[in-house]
C-alpha cells in the first residue's frame, strides 16, 4: 500500500546525516533535533505552537486532558474512523457519542452533529478522514453556538488545506482548538517508528500540553497536574525534519495518481471514485472506492494474487465494535457508515507509483469487475 523504501532511496543521504547527527550528539529525549523539527512544523502550518508527542493517540488524549472535562462529558466523533478516535474518550471516562457520515466526503454530517448535541456535550472531534478536511467552517459555528471544544483528528489529513467561503484557507488541524496528528511512517508525513504532534494557537491549551506530556510537571519533580510520559523521539523527529521539505511534492505524487485512478474509473456504473469537497484539498493518505454490486472480498483476494495490496477502511463501524457496544445505538442506526463499511475497498496510494504500476493496478480492477 505504500513504498516506504523507494521513497526513503530518494532521501537517503538526507535522512542519514540526519540521524547520524543525533547519535553524535547523543541528545535522544528533547534533543535539538525536536525543537528544529517543531519549528519547522510551527512555520508550515502557519500556527503558534506544535506540541511534539509519542503518537497520534496520545496527541488525542493530551488534547482532551488539556482541556479540563469531567467524567461522563459527551465527545462527539465519527463511527466510520479508525479506533483510537473514540478509545481515547472512552478512556478518560468521558462518553463518546457517535455520528454519521456524508456519503461522499465521508466526513462527519452536518446535519447528524447537529441532531446529538446535549447539555452534556463538552467537545467535537471531527476527523480530516483519508486526506481531506471536514467541513470546519459550518462546525466552528456550531461550536461557537453552544460553547464547545473542536479537536481535530487530522492524523490522516496533513498538509491538507480547508477554504475558508471568503476564500482564504487554513491547513488542516490548524482552525479547531486543537489539532492532532500521527507520524506513524504510512502517513503522508511518516517517521521510522511511532510520532505525533499536537498544534494550537491558544497560549494556554499550549502552555498545559506541554506539561501534560510531560508527567504533569511544570518544574523538574514537582507535578503539579496527572501527565503521561508522551515524547517525540529524537530520530524520529530527525527523519521528520527532512521528509516535511518534500510534503508537498508528495502530496503533487498523490493527487497525481488519484487522477489517473479517477479517469480509469470514470463512469464506471459498479465504482464510485473519491469526491473532493470544494471547501478543501486533497492529499489522498488513501485512495478509497465504494463498490456497488461488487463482490469486496473476492476482488481483495484477485488483486492479491496480482500482488497488488488492496485494504478495506473499515470493516465494522464502531458502534458494531464489540468493545464499543452501546444500547443507544444498534445496527441500522448510522445508514450511511453502514453503507461504506460494507462497500468501501482502498488502493494503493503513494508517493513512487507511477504509470506502469497505476495502469496494471487499475486494468486488474477492471478486469475482475467487468468479467
Amino acid at each position: 500500500m505504500v513504498d516506504l523504501k523507494s521513497q526513503y532511496e530518494k532521501i537517503k543521504t538526507e535522512v542519514d546525516k540526519g540521524i547520524q547527527e543525533v547519535i553524535d550528539s547523543c541528545a535522544f529525549i528533547n534533543g535539538p533535533a525536536v525543537r528544529d523539527f517543531q519549528s519547522d512544523l510551527e512555520k508550515y502550518l502557519n500556527v503558534k505552537h506544535v506540541i511534539p508527542c509519542a503518537n497520534g493517540t496520545d496527541a488525542l488524549q493530551v488534547a482532551m486532558m488539556a482541556m479540563g472535562l469531567k467524567p461522563g462529558d459527551e465527545v462527539i466523533t465519527v463511527s466510520f474512523t479508525f479506533i483510537a478516535t473514540a478509545e481515547v474518550i472512552a478512556l478518560l471516562g468521558f462518553t463518546p457519542v457517535l455520528v454519521d457520515v456524508e456519503p461522499d466526503t465521508f466526513n462527519i454530517s452536518i446535519d447528524s452533529l447537529r441532531k446529538a448535541i446535549t447539555p452534556k456535550t463538552k467537545a467535537i472531534v471531527p476527523v480530516h478522514l483519508f486526506g481531506q478536511c471536514a467541513n470546519m467552517e459550518e462546525i466552528m459555528e456550531i461550536a461557537k453556538e453552544k460553547n464547545l471544544y473542536v479537536i481535530e483528528d487530522a492524523c490522516q489529513a496533513i498538509g491538507a488545506e480547508y477554504i475558508f467561503k471568503d476564500g482564504s484557507r487554513k491547513k488542516a488541524g490548524t482552525i479547531g482548538h486543537i489539532g492532532c496528528t500521527s507520524f506513524f511512517p504510512s502517513k503522508n508525513l511518516g517517521c521510522y517508528g511511532d510520532g505525533g504532534a499536537i498544534f494550537t494557537n491558544d497560549d494556554e491549551l499550549a502552555k498545559q500540553m506541554r506539561v501534560v506530556v510531560n508527567h504533569g510537571m511544570v518544574v523538574r519533580y514537582y507535578h503539579d497536574y496527572i501527565g503521561v510520559n508522551s515524547r517525540l523521539d529524537s530520530i524520529q523527529a530527525a527523519v521528520l525534519k527532512v521528509k516535511l521539505q518534500y510534503l508537498d511534492e508528495y502530496a503533487k505524487a498523490r493527487n497525481y495518481a488519484a487522477s489517473y485512478y479517477n479517469k480509469a474509473f470514470e463512469n464506471h456504473p459498479k465504482i464510485k471514485t473519491p469526491v473532493t469537497a470544494p471547501y478543501s484539498t486533497h492529499v489522498f493518505h488513501q485512495y478509497t472506492l465504494v463498490l456497488t454490486d461488487v463482490d469486496r472480498n473476492e476482488l481483495q483476494s484477485y488483486l492479491a494474487s496480482k500482488e497488488i495490496p488492496a485494504m478495506i477502511y473499515y470493516p465494522v463501524p464502531l458502534h458494531m465494535q464489540k468493545a464499543y457496544i452501546d444500547p443507544r445505538y444498534k445496527e441500522g442506526d448510522f445508514p450511511v457508515t453502514e453503507m461504506l463499511c460494507s462497500s468501501v475497498i482502498s488502493l494503493p496510494m503513494h508517493t513512487e507509483l507511477d504509470d506502469e504500476q497505476l495502469k496494471y493496478i487499475t486494468n486488474s480492477v477492471l478486469e475482475f469487475i467487468n468479467r
